[in-house]
């Protein structure tokens, strides 16, 4: 929500905030004082989680950890699989579709179609048929810092560079999800999307910001963008071999926050773009097709293409009907995340030991 308009609805929403913020303390006391059950598993648990709504990009560094572990561990991630149209549990194959599993589990499972990837709104339901059906060393939990009765044993805690949790406020009025001390519940704290140049005296500031307790190790994240992609596979299509700044983008997403992608194009590839922006999430219809088909056509320059996000593509892609002079200039840009200050060994070396002490067996796997 814009600030002008949260200010005008500040007199409803705030008194509901309060509300909100009551309720969810008290739910999170009765899993302190084991009034509610949070379940343990006998199983490495990692869980990549926010306080914030939005997109603080979980999948980006679920996609990380899946890539640190997958060489020695048999890893599998379990989300809700948000926005599917199916209920229950669901183990992914390569040709899952979006409404069926998701668009995050689906981008998962393209990348790496050797490791299984499941969805549960039941977290605890959903863990126990991945250990009887495919008995994995590891299960990676994709947004499930709120999902209290799973008690992980690695918790980690994303914050968006952009929006501190200690300058926000509870839900409606703000983006929280829960008090901004209730970070005390996670082991890694990391700042996702920082400036890839964020200066010494910035992470400081914003370190003591943080607050960590003694026990919490803090890590700053920004993303590291790769190629230009064709959305529909046409591998013939180079676009990026003689891309040059005078191209025209038509920017077409789905997302949370597209600040960062937008903030790239402008930098790296033009100066001239045509925003066609969709809530979170978005479910693409036949109709859309339409509008941006004819946005697309009111751009003048015939140097044009349209870039959408990684996210935003595994929901495009199962759309057949398309015109091929759209579908060719339909691309996206993949990213990856790359950790600040010379940290990533450490990072990576306290995830793996987490996982080497705790996998049953462990003795198999020497430090």
């Amino acid at each position: 929500m814009n600030k002008p308009l949260r200010n005008i609805l500040s007199p409803v929403l705030f008194p509901l905030s309060l509300l909100y913020g009551f309720i969810i303390y008290i739910r999170n006391r009765l899993f302190d004082y084991n009034l509610f059950k949070s379940n343990q598993f006998n199983i490495p648990l990692i869980s990549v989680g926010n306080i914030t709504v939005g997109g603080t990009g979980k999948t980006p560094h679920i996609e990380y950890l899946t890539n640190l572990l997958k060489s020695e561990f048999k890893v599998a991630t379990l989300s809700r699989g948000y926005k599917r149209k199916s209920k229950g549990f669901i183990l992914s194959t390569i040709n899952s579709t979006d409404t069926e599993i998701g668009d995050e589990p689906k981008q998962i499972k393209q990348k790496f179609p050797d490791i299984d990837v499941a969805v549960d709104e039941s977290r605890t339901r959903g863990i126990n048929k991945l250990i009887q059906q495919k008995n994995p060393d590891v299960i990676l939990l994709d947004d499930a810092f709120q999902h209290r009765k799973v008690n992980p044993g690695l918790s980690i805690l994303l914050i968006d560079f952009s929006r501190p949790i200690n300058k926000d406020f509870m839900l409606p009025f703000g983006n929280l999800r829960e008090q901004e001390f209730e970070k005390r519940r996670a082991k890694i704290i990391i700042v996702t999307k920082s400036p890839n140049d964020l200066k010494p005296i910035e992470r400081r500031i914003i370190f003591n910001e943080i607050k960590p307790y003694p026990f919490q190790h803090v890590f700053f994240t920004c993303f590291d963008y790769g190629k230009i992609t064709p959305v529909f596979g046409n591998s013939e299509n180079k676009i990026e071999d003689n891309i040059s700044k005078n191209y025209e983008v038509l920017l077409v997403t789905g997302i949370a926050n597209p600040k960062p992608l937008k903030k790239y194009i402008l930098e790296n590839i033009s100066k001239n773009i045509h925003n066609l922006e969709y809530s979170d999430h978005y479910s693409f219809k036949d109709s859309d097709f339409k509008t941006i088909t004819r946005k697309f056509k009111e751009i003048g320059s015939d140097n044009k293409i349209i870039i959408t996000t990684e996210k935003d593509a595994m929901r495009l892609q199962k759309f057949s009907n398309i015109a091929d002079n759209l579908k060719e200039s339909f691309f996206y840009i993949p990213i990856q995340v790359k950790f600040l200050n010379n940290r990533t060994d450490n990072f990576n070396q306290q995830v793996i030991e987490y996982v080497r002490k705790n996998k049953e067996h462990s003795f198999l796997y020497p430090g």
